[in-house]
């Protein structure tokens, strides 16, 4: 049987100990930005006194970090959060404490439902206000089951603790940083603008000052996040609004960052400035995900997405014309409320026409409070599944095909971490391609030449050829 202990550090932030380490396990569902999350409440319990967790079994603090953007994600959590009550019973029949916590933005959708359906959970707290964690967890002591689903007026950003460089080290060579939050469009399907609140942006000062930490760190690729990324209009050092091109600018220019990237994008988001960025920058990888939903104007418009087919194609355009060597993603759902086959044969005709990199397809799933989940003409499961099959077929078609032109080529690859088998090392291309090499871990963190000589399901096979930086 383990001692459960209480310890407070020196701000009086109370934590569950075994001996002397307790420690924390977060598990991050869904995109990008829950990932950046999770990394800055694991900021958060370090500061606090917790050390990481390498499994639920291993800790006292477990934190799940959500998604709500899929109906399946939701009831995933719920599934989860049955296998966690279990356990924790059972710790505590052996004296043992756990704490339990529900973060992200099926916390903030579902606020004190969560209790009601799930009462071993002692903290609820939503994305904007995940930097009070410490002082939720001190309250859920003395009482369990805090709610805080608030949208705060303070900065959360400026109440993180900055990670220590040992942390940033362990996590690898590329980074995320968010620079916005939230978002003003409200697509008819998109729970974001009720999850994450309106559009907001870091100032410039505040997200160059954290990647300069992480790049001192040893961190050489950055990627820019924000709900509506390409919609960031954070405040410079004269008090002016800056755009995402400007802050990419700064960003390339930070010493040892050597590639830059960005996401989410929205099409009418993609000023000139910005598409300029692409030519001009170097550090900017040749690469964007811009997701446009459908291919038909139909749909486009019951989406509230405020922009065509032809609007979506001509961005395309201008990006080959600035960056011929572009490679393009995107999101598509199929089988949304009044989709007819036409549509969706509108869809395919728009991948035929762009040729993607890669990307994903969803079948529609309502989501609870959104315009989408009350319309009539809700298509039937098995016509969802026959189109997401056709659709995921072209665009796997559209993958292996890109990968294939790869081959002969050379690229510049980051290598981030050791490959699956000794003497490999593993890598991404400007494109997001995933490429392993033989070679030495010092190659990690190493901006190389490399030669693509074969191709593999789900990578590339290169030859170093030189050392670029």
């Amino acid at each position: 049987m383990s001692e459960s202990i209480v310890l407070e550090d020196a701000n009086g932030i109370a934590g569950p100990l075994r001996g002397s380490h307790p420690r924390a396990f977060i598990k991050s569902f869904g995109c990008q930005m829950n990932v950046y999350d999770a990394e800055r409440m694991g900021d958060l319990a370090a500061e606090a006194g917790y050390r990481k967790a390498l499994s639920v079994e291993d800790a006292d603090l477990i934190v799940l970090n959500t998604c709500h953007i899929r109906e399946r994600a939701a009831q995933k959590i719920y599934s989860e959060l049955g296998k966690l009550r279990e356990m924790k019973e059972e710790r505590a029949r052996e004296g043992r404490q756990t704490m339990l916590v529900v973060a992200g933005c099926v916390a903030q959708a579902e606020g004190a439902e969560i209790l009601r359906r799930q009462p071993a959970v002692d903290v609820v707290v939503g994305p904007q206000s995940y930097h009070r964690l410490p002082e939720l967890l001190r309250q859920a002591r003395v009482r369990p089951g805090v709610v805080d689903t608030e949208f705060p007026a303070e900065d959360k950003f400026s109440r993180l603790p900055a990670p220590p460089p040992d942390a940033i080290r362990r996590r690898g060579v590329a980074a995320f940083v968010t620079v916005q939050e939230g978002c003003d469009k409200f697509c008819s399907f998109c729970v974001v603008p009720y999850t994450r609140g309106a559009e907001a942006s870091r100032p410039v000062g505040a997200v160059l000052d954290e990647i300069a930490r992480l790049a001192d760190a040893g961190v050489r690729e950055i990627t820019l996040l924000g709900q509506n990324v390409n919609g960031y209009h954070g405040l410079d050092a004269r008090g002016r609004p800056a755009g995402l091109a400007a802050m990419i600018r700064a960003v390339a220019a930070v010493p040892g960052i050597c590639r830059v990237r960005y996401m989410t994008s929205h099409p009418n988001d993609m000023s000139e400035d910005l598409i300029q960025a692409h030519r001009d920058v170097p550090a900017l990888a040749p690469y964007l995900h811009l997701p446009v939903q459908s291919g038909s104007d139909t749909m486009l418009k019951a989406m509230n997405r405020r922009h065509s087919v032809a609007d979506y194609l001509d961005v395309v355009a201008c990006m080959r014309a600035a960056r011929p060597d572009i490679a393009f993603s995107s999101d598509f759902i199929v089988g949304y409320p009044g989709e007819t086959d036409a549509d969706f044969d509108q869809t395919l005709a728009l991948v035929r026409a762009v040729g993607f990199a890669s990307s994903y397809a969803f079948k529609y799933s309502p989501r609870p409070g959104t315009p989408a989940a009350e319309m009539s003409g809700q298509i039937d499961e098995q016509t969802k599944a026959r189109r997401l099959a056709a659709l995921q077929e072209m665009i796997e078609d559209q993958r292996q095909a890109f990968n294939r032109k790869a081959i002969g080529q050379r690229f510049e690859v980051l290598f981030e971490k050791p490959g699956r088998r000794a003497g490999q090392v593993i890598g991404r291309s400007p494109t997001m391609q995933s490429v392993f090499v033989e070679g030495p871990q010092s190659l990690i963190g190493e901006l190389v030449d490399v030669e693509m000589v074969d191709i593999e399901p789900h990578s590339l096979r290169g030859r170093v050829v030189s050392t670029s930086s």
